[in-house]
């Protein structure tokens, strides 16, 4: 038995197809039939009951994906672990943030880091909607710029940086050309939203419930930052964003518009909780001097 084996399995029974599961792994569907076949023949018993529709995991399908599923994470802490050495040997530090993380201060630290150490290979890995968390949990990132709200479980937190929040609106439309609105001003207006991040952080970012008690109005959803842009620009919704992805993400045909009466953006610097990565720790310390010298700049 093989891990390669029991990775078909688990994308097998997440599937419930063997078509979709074939092409997520990359694979053809006569090579992972074959392969399901040779694993049920080697363990004397039937994974799966075929139907119309795909297949569905036996009572024995369950628990060996049950266990499959076990063993594949702990081989891939067995990897983690490895890496973990690899990276100290060779001084590589990877920062996650999201969209245009903490602005100016994420690009500033990254560049300062790197100054005072020139032999640490700073990598940038970017994450979307909510997943900066839950990637130095598995271990994906070393530190990072973390969007609030957010599960912090396992981690140590400071908050780094805080900014208003802003409406990116089509060229277009008819509040356009205005300074400043209300969230309730844009209560009729489809609003752009994600299933990727968790329900309290699209919650905080859609404002809902709005300040009358009402809920948004949901619009199209994205998977990205790109994706929500696109569909703005089209005037197919709205969006609400941190005020610095007018920057980071100007175009001519969205218009970004302050929200005058919602709270602002708090975002957190991350690390593992029981991590004693002396990398991180040094970023940490030229965060938080980067962050006072934009704080006193004129």
């Amino acid at each position: 038995m093989e891990l390669r084996q029991l990775r078909y399995l688990v994308e097998i029974a997440d599937e419930g197809n063997l078509g979709r599961a074939a092409r997520r792994l990359y694979v053809s569907q006569p090579a992972l039939s074959y392969a399901l076949k040779e694993l049920e023949a080697e363990l004397s018993v039937r994974l799966f009951d075929r139907h119309a529709g795909g297949v569905r995991a036996t009572a024995a399908g369950r628990d060996v994906v049950e266990e499959a599923r076990k063993t594949l994470l702990q081989a891939d802490q067995v990897l983690a672990a490895a890496q973990r050495h690899v990276r100290a040997a060779v001084g590589v530090l990877r920062v996650g943030f999201e969209a245009s993380g903490a602005g100016e201060l994420t690009t500033r630290s990254r560049a300062e880091f790197s100054r005072r150490h020139p032999a640490v290979r700073v990598e940038p890995k970017r994450f979307e909607w909510g997943q900066e968390a839950d990637a130095l949990r598995d271990e994906r990132a070393d530190v990072a710029f973390v969007w609030l709200p957010n599960d912090l479980t396992g981690l140590s937190s400071e908050i780094v940086h805080t900014e208003p929040r802003v409406v990116g609106l089509p060229s277009g439309h008819r509040l356009a050309g205005r300074e400043g609105l209300s969230v309730l001003e844009v209560n009729d207006e489809p609003l752009m939203w994600t299933e990727r991040a968790p329900r309290e952080w699209v919650d905080w970012w859609a404002v809902n419930p709005r300040p009358d008690g009402s809920t948004p109005r949901w619009g199209p959803k994205n998977d990205n930052v790109e994706e929500m842009l696109e569909q703005v620009a089209e005037g197919a919704a709205v969006c609400f964003a941190p005020s610095s992805m007018a920057r980071y993400y100007a175009r001519p045909d969205i218009v970004w518009i302050p929200l005058t009466d919602v709270d602002p953006l708090r975002v957190a610097l991350a690390w593992p909780e029981d991590g004693d990565n002396p990398l991180v720790r040094a970023f940490a310390q030229v965060v938080r001097e980067v962050r006072k010298e934009l704080a006193t700049a004129p």
